[in-house]
C-alpha cells in the first residue's frame, strides 16, 4: 500500500532529492514550500508523476492534510539564506515544527525532523556525538539558525513525551551535490562557481578548519532509513561524513578537478565560524546500518557536472 508522505522544504536542495527518492520507492508524495529558498525547477521533473503533489505554502502558518509521514525540511539552510532575515529563520524553525507537530499529533503521523550539526556550534568535543550538548552564541548572527533548530529538537522531544508524537530527530552535517543553490553562500557551491569562471577563489581563515561532506544520495538513503527504523529509536542522530578535509584542501581539488585557472586568497574568518566539524556515526552505523561509501572526489565531479550547465 502506498503510503502518503508531506515534505516540508520540499523544492529545496535536499528536499527535491527526497521527494525524488520517496516517489521511486512508490508513495504518494505532497511537496509544501513557500519558495523563500525552495525552487521550482528543482522539482520540475517531478511534475508530471501523477503521485506528485506541490503546495505553495509557509510552515509559520497552520496546514491541515491527512498524511502517514512528515519529513520536516522547511528552514533556509546556509548563512547567506539564514542570515538574511534571521527572524522569519527562528519562526520558521520554531512556527514550522509546533505547526507540524500539532498536525502530527492530531492525525497519528510519524514525523522527522531535519535537525542539523549546528546545534553543537564551535564545538570543544571532536568529533561531536549525540550526547554533546553543545558551543552556541545564542546571541550571535548564527543564533537564528543554531538556537531556531535548537528549540524545534526541544519541541519534538516535549510532543513526544507529552503526547505521544512518534518523532525521528535527524542531526545532519555537510551535505552536497546536485541542485545546491549556487548563491547560497556554502562552500562546496561558491569554490566550484568561482573555478568554474576562473575567480579568485575565497578562504576565511588560514583554511586549517574542516569539514565533513557528505554526498546528497547517501544522506537521503540515511534520513530515509531512520524514518523507516523501530519506532523507540527518535534519535537525535548524527548523518554524515566522518572523513574531514580541510577548506584549503577542498579548494585546491575543486581548482584540479575542474582544470581552473583560480588563484586562492584569503579573508577574515566570521564570527562564530566553528573550527571543527566531523560527525560520530556509531549510532548511525549500528542503528541502520548506514556509514558513507561515496568519496569527496567521486561526489564533487558530479556536483561540478550539475554546476558546468548552470554556471
Amino acid at each position: 500500500m502506498k503510503k502518503r508522505i508531506l515534505v516540508t522544504g520540499g523544492a529545496g536542495f535536499l528536499g527535491s532529492h527526497l521527494c525524488e527518492r520517496l516517489l521511486n520507492n512508490g508513495n504518494e508524495v505532497i511537496c509544501l514550500d513557500n519558495y523563500f529558498t525552495g525552487q521550482k525547477q528543482n522539482i520540475i521533473h517531478l511534475m508530471d508523476n501523477p503521485y506528485f503533489e506541490v503546495i505553495r505554502h509557509d510552515v509559520t502558518m497552520p496546514f491541515y492534510i491527512e498524511v502517514d509521514e512528515i519529513y520536516n525540511l522547511a528552514c533556509p539552510a546556509s548563512p547567506v539564506q539564514y542570515q538574511h532575515n534571521a527572524i522569519k529563520t527562528i519562526k520558521t524553525s520554531v512556527m514550522g515544527s509546533i505547526n507540524m507537530l500539532g498536525l502530527a499529533k492530531r492525525i497519528k503521523a510519524k514525523i522527522l525532523q531535519a535537525s542539523t550539526s549546528e546545534v553543537y556550534g564551535d564545538p570543544e568535543i571532536h568529533p561531536q556525538k549525540e550526547e554533546y550538548w553543545g558551543n552556541v552564541n545564542p546571541i550571535g548572527t548564527r543564533s537564528c539558525y543554531d538556537e531556531g533548530k535548537r528549540c524545534a529538537e526541544s519541541l519534538f522531544f516535549n510532543y513526544y513525551r507529552q503526547n505521544n508524537v512518534r518523532i525521528k530527530v535527524l542531526r545532519i552535517f555537510n551535505t552536497y551535490g546536485p541542485r545546491m543553490d549556487p548563491n547560497d553562500g556554502r562552500v562546496i557551491s561558491n569554490f566550484i562557481v568561482q573555478a568554474l569562471k576562473n575567480e579568485d577563489i575565497s578562504i576565511y581563515g588560514d583554511g586549517s578548519q574542516t569539514r565533513s561532506f557528505c554526498y546528497i544520495d547517501e544522506m537521503i538513503d540515511g534520513m530515509t532509513r531512520f524514518m523507516n527504523s523501530r519506532e523507540e529509536l527518535t534519535g537525535p542522530m548524527n548523518v554524515g561524513n566522518p572523513v574531514e578535509f580541510t577548506i584549503l584542501e577542498l579548494a585546491e581539488t575543486v581548482i584540479r578537478l575542474t582544470g581552473s585557472k583560480s588563484k586562492i586568497i584569503y579573508k577574515p574568518l566570521p564570527s562564530d565560524d566553528p573550527m571543527q566539524r566531523q560527525p560520530d556515526i556509531t549510532m548511525a552505523k549500528s542503528e541502520l546500518g548506514w556509514e558513507p561509501k561515496i568519496a569527496l572526489e567521486e561526489g564533487l565531479k558530479k556536483t561540478i557536472k550539475y554546476f558546468e550547465n548552470i554556471v
